[in-house]
């Protein structure tokens, strides 16, 4: 299994790019004349990435400087990936490091410092390292480097946020001069994607010192005060021809999210995420700034727990789900923004989602049904939600205000914010949660619907699930694996004990003069990867 294409194509095209740029041709020339020769679809190069949403576009314009406002920054903020936890930490990741793969825009991988990776059993992984990549301060990037970014996460001092997923890296050594081999505790075809997150990405081997970023990302650090401000300014020596297109990129974080507007409208940043859609009509209708609406796999679920009461009976929960009107709670709601969900957790947007299943949509009538069937009766039903789950408060009231229509008397018990991750979620038989998109299917499934995840929502325990999921995770096969998945997603939809009415959107604001920004399905700012793709119009 060879991800993406071969290492000779991938290192055919990108050669053949480099050598024609350096020779002096035109990005658009070269562009043109590998499309003819059937090269422009090697996008594993990590090398035509950039170039296709900018062909499509104007020609990139060189130079500038931009300010980006994220909703998150404190003093905890910080230079080494494996400990980054907000979405600055993450931007400022992907500003002066690289990971061995990218994702795409499906949130497949594609290469970046590996030039390939090969598996046989999707157990031993053979990484080959791009040539011709440096660090910042010169050095070479070298198989010692890469060994090094991925141990560390197993060492209990490092305070990796990822050592649990680490944890299956059985061995990590060189094994050529330009060659590492990642031996898993057991099969995962995930692996490529896992190694896309920005936890992963590579530093200098032995770093310990993390008060500047010596990597080999699109900027080097020009200053870093956490909490503050984070300053980056264009590597010369990018491994990336034509890439970044600033001179410089400042990153400071503002909470307050109507003082990020504000910030962005008096042109006092260029970029900022993390938008209410409640915004959206006045940035949009302010001449110069436009929104960037990323679809995403986020989304605020009903939880109907197995608990030995009702909400645990396939009828109540079938009932619940035709009581959700989910077109409704998309216009009311999110205004419009996000995708309509049909109770399976992989989105649209991901390559695995299996779009076949019937839509279940609002039926009182059908719900009114099952309620009898489940033997329901008038006993009150509580039903908790919070503003700490997204727009989950607004649900309950419209899955209320419906509730007779079905026969069912349900009470809406509205907890704060504060707290409720702790003392409400998974707590109740009935109430919200608000899961945040991950990379790959696997993770969803891993860390919700396996019976053992502490993060089961519903206690759903399923055996023939759980033995689906080791298999996909051991299936090289792509198009197999993709089959597991959409039974897995059967599964869930039919009983999983969860109802997603709806994928929420990852909405950004910006200047307009601000191009080539795009859209990675993980999280707004371009997957936290803007930095390297963006420019400004003279």
């Amino acid at each position: 299994m060879s991800i993406d294409q071969s290492p000779e194509a991938t290192g055919h095209a990108g050669n053949r790019l480099e050598e024609l740029t350096r020779r002096g041709a035109s990005r658009r020339t070269v562009l043109r004349a590998m499309a003819a020769s059937g090269l422009l679809s090697v996008t594993g190069a990590g090398l035509l990435t950039a170039s296709g949403a900018a062909l499509a576009q104007d020609k990139p314009k060189q130079g500038g400087k931009i300010r980006v406002a994220t909703q998150s920054s404190s003093a905890a903020d910080t230079l080494d990936p494996a400990k980054g936890s907000l979405s600055t930490d993450y931007a400022r990741g992907f500003m002066f490091y690289n990971g061995l793969t990218e994702l795409d825009s499906h949130l497949g991988a594609k290469m970046a410092l590996a030039e390939s990776i090969d598996t046989k059993d999707a157990t031993v992984w053979v990484v080959k390292l791009r040539n011709g990549v440096q660090f910042h301060d010169g050095k070479s990037l070298a198989p010692a480097d890469v060994v090094y970014s991925l141990s560390r996460h197993k060492d209990a001092a490092v305070g990796s946020k990822v050592k649990t997923i680490a944890d299956q890296f059985k061995d990590v050594k060189a094994t050529g001069p330009n060659e590492v081999t990642i031996t898993l505790a057991g099969p995962n075809a995930d692996l490529p994607v896992i190694l896309a997150d920005s936890h992963f990405l590579v530093i200098k081997d032995g770093t310990t010192d993390f008060k500047t970023a010596v990597g080999t990302g699109p900027f080097k650090v020009k200053e870093f005060t956490p909490g503050v401000r984070t300053v980056g300014v264009r590597n010369e020596k990018y491994w990336k021809p034509g890439l970044p297109h600033l001179d410089e990129v400042e990153l400071i974080g503002i909470g307050d999210e109507p003082a990020r507007v504000n910030a962005l409208l008096s042109g006092d940043v260029q970029l900022i995420n993390a938008v209410s859609a409640r915004s959206t009509d006045r940035i949009k209708g302010t001449p110069g700034f436009g929104v960037l609406e990323t679809k995403t796999g986020e989304y605020t679920d009903l939880i109907m727990r197995d608990v030995g009461g009702i909400t645990g009976t396939t009828d109540f929960r079938r009932g619940m789900m035709y009581l959700m009107d989910r077109e409704q709670m998309r216009r009311t709601i999110f205004r419009g923004y996000g995708a309509i969900g049909n109770d399976q957790p992989i989105d649209p947007t991901n390559k695995y989602y299996l779009a076949g299943l019937p839509q279940r949509t609002f039926d009182p009538e059908k719900a009114k049904f099952h309620f009898q069937k489940a033997k329901l009766g008038n006993a009150p039903v509580q039903l908790y939600a919070s503003p700490a789950a997204e727009g989950s408060v607004e649900m309950a009231v419209l899955m209320q205000q419906v509730a007779p229509q079905a026969g069912l008397n349900l009470q809406v018990v509205r907890v704060p914010s504060d707290g409720y991750w702790s003392n409400h979620w998974m707590k109740h038989p009935l109430g919200f949660g608000n899961i945040n998109a991950r990379p790959s299917a696997d993770v969803i499934f891993t860390q919700f619907f396996k019976s053992d995840a502490p993060w089961n929502e519903a206690n759903w325990k399923n055996p023939q699930f759980d033995q689906m999921l080791v298999a996909a995770r051991g299936e090289p096969d792509d198009a197999k694996r993709k089959k597991i998945y959409g039974d897995m997603q059967e599964l869930v939809h039919k009983d999983g004990g969860v109802g997603i009415p709806m994928f929420q959107s990852s909405l950004d604001a910006h200047s307009a003069k601000l191009k080539g920004l795009g859209s990675i399905p993980l999280a707004g700012l371009m997957g936290f990867m803007f930095a390297e793709n963006v420019w400004l119009e003279a």
